[in-house]
């Protein structure tokens, strides 16, 4: 089973051996490094915009070293990206949650196999308006009576007497996004409706100015983009299932007290792109260094462990997801507990 990747890999070692040494360059943390100008060709990658940033930061230092390798970044939404991704069309898909089933049975009718691998930590972060002195913390029963139809809240006061009789405008991502089926996931469960009247778009930095453009608005996007627009924005601690106010942190997400809005995000590669050398110098280049970059855009390493499982995975190029059962349905749980080879489904 190893044998695709390592030809690819040697071959690729051959390249570099005879490249020119590279300024201020480096492969990996805190290593030098040396320029390639043999490898070449396209890496297509779409998806959650909320893996976004890591996968530009990965594309951004892979560029420096491999010149000639072309690698595309789109940000269609966790679920944008596994439509294509499931008719073949991309080389990795960025994702904000796991797959789902009918995707994974979309993937068996295009023959599109593929690795599951977890890049990172983030935390679902509700934020509102700077100017905002009324919301500090809030409870999934209150979200519920701002977002659950029928009859969601259409005035602060509406949730709670002691706030303004303002309308509330809410900015969230589009309903392509892993981002809005994690929340809708948490708030609405299975059943529920989420309300329709809200500004919604696939791009969180049109998320974040709307919030910061209105002083009674709402919104909600991963950590990472809270994290980089703290002088904008403020963060609303959620109270979790042990009935404490907590706020995103890196610490509060990976020690899982941000409940019920931490969660892992992954990318998923094509099987059949392991036989582009390009595509698998990148994926190798991306987990060696997943820790680096998401701590670098905002997000929050995932145990060496799981990183460890995930090159497993990609070496030995094991098919399928942990996170759908036998009778495909949803598996939850913590990464670490999920992520193993007994629930992997091929």
């Amino acid at each position: 089973m190893k044998s695709t990747i390592y030809t690819i890999l040697i071959a690729t070692l051959i390249f570099a051996g005879c490249d020119k040494p590279a300024t201020n360059s480096s492969a990996t943390s805190g290593g030098s490094t040396t320029v390639n100008t043999e490898l070449s060709g396209n890496v297509e990658i779409d998806g959650s915009s909320t893996v976004f940033p890591i996968s530009e930061a990965a594309a951004a230092k892979f560029k420096k070293q491999f010149v000639n390798v072309n690698i595309s970044v789109g940000q269609s939404g966790t679920g944008g990206g596994f439509k294509r991704f499931t008719k073949g069309e991309t080389d990795v898909s960025n994702a904000s949650r796991p797959i789902k089933g009918k995707e994974f049975s979309a993937c068996k009718e295009s023959n599109v196999e593929f690795i599951e691998l977890p890049v990172a930590y983030d935390g679902l972060t509700i934020v509102v308006n700077k100017k905002n002195d009324f919301l500090k913390e809030i409870t999934v029963e209150q979200l519920k009576k701002i977002f659950l139809d029928p009859g969601a809240a259409k005035t602060w006061k509406d949730v709670d007497p002691s706030w303004p009789d303002k309308t509330i405008k809410i900015f969230a991502p589009g309903t392509d996004s892993g981002t809005f089926d994690y929340f809708k996931e948490v708030v609405a469960g299975k059943t529920g409706s989420i309300r329709g009247d809200m500004s919604t778009s696939e791009d969180d930095h049109v998320l974040v100015n709307g919030v910061a453009g209105d002083e009674f608005a709402l919104g909600f996007f991963g950590a990472a983009y809270y994290f980089q627009n703290k002088d904008k924005l403020n963060a609303v601690a959620v109270i979790n299932k042990a009935g404490e106010a907590i706020l995103p942190s890196d610490s509060t997400i990976e020690n899982g007290t941000y409940n019920p809005f931490s969660r892992p995000l992954f990318i998923y590669m094509n099987k059949a792109s392991m036989t582009k050398a390009q595509v698998a110098k990148f994926v190798e280049f991306y987990l060696d260094n997943a820790a680096e970059f998401a701590k670098q855009v905002g997000y929050v390493p995932l145990p060496q462990s799981v990183y460890d499982a995930a090159k497993d995975r990609f070496f030995d190029e094991e098919t399928g997801t942990h996170y759908l059962t036998a009778e495909m349905e949803k598996r939850s749980g913590p990464v670490t507990e999920v992520y193993t080879k007994q629930n992997l489904q091929k």
